[in-house]
């Protein structure tokens, strides 16, 4: 079993959170739906960024996003502000067409550190999102995967539990998102019919143009 927060540490965080998610800040028309994973800890300044949850984790330890990515399908990126960080899932519409029939086939997990909506400058737009890294899968994708771990605990039981899909993903025909949350990690899951590929994107955001970063997006959009 992966280990959570105690219930009233999280319940406090995400009391906290205000029930309000990035997208009603900025974007708005993007927006689709959306649910609350919960609270986790980034203790360390370096984070494991993945699409690819089967198997054991692959550390890239050299190379640019670009090669981490094309080579293991996992980054590490550093400068986090280190605390606790509230993840949703989000359904936001696809970026290559704007009909507002769109059903959505991009899915986004969205994190970030739970300060993040006190700072005037995240309200008015002058922190924004910039984008880090890609990778196009050209292939049937099975699902759609997303994990942000703490690089510093990533060996500890409740973030390699995390690889245990069948604990947490339902079971095979299931389509529906799924996500976890364990305590310095954060995964999310969905099973896809057949497609010709996926483009994963990684975008962060900085508290100014030298400051930590403060939150991560992973999204996967269907070819």
């Amino acid at each position: 079993m992966m280990s959570q927060y105690n219930s009233k540490l999280r319940t406090e965080m995400l009391h906290n959170a205000d029930g309000s998610h990035s997208y009603l800040f900025h974007q708005q028309e993007k927006h689709i739906d959306w649910m609350r994973i919960g609270a986790f800890t980034l203790d360390s300044p370096m984070s494991l960024l993945t699409e690819n949850l089967s198997g054991q984790l692959k550390v890239p330890r050299e190379g640019t996003i670009e090669r981490m990515l094309q080579t293991t399908g996992s980054c590490i990126i550093k400068n986090i502000k280190s605390g606790i960080w509230i993840a949703d899932l989000q359904l936001v519409r696809c970026p290559v067409c704007d009909l507002s029939t769109c059903d959505g086939t991009m899915q986004t997990l969205d994190a970030r550190h739970f300060e993040l909506f006190l700072n005037e400058e995240y309200k008015n737009g002058s922190w924004e999102y910039n984008l880090i890294g890609s990778h196009k899968l050209q292939k049937d994708a099975i699902a759609a995967c997303g994990a942000i771990f703490d690089l510093k605990h990533l060996k500890a039981s409740s973030s390699s539990g995390i690889l245990q899909l069948k604990s947490w993903t339902g079971e095979p025909d299931d389509s529906q998102p799924k996500a976890v949350i364990a305590t310095h990690a954060v995964a999310v899951h969905t099973r896809l019919q057949e497609n010709e590929g996926i483009l994963v994107k990684y975008h962060t955001m900085k508290a100014g143009t030298d400051g930590d970063i403060v939150s991560i997006r992973i999204s996967q959009q269907l070819l």
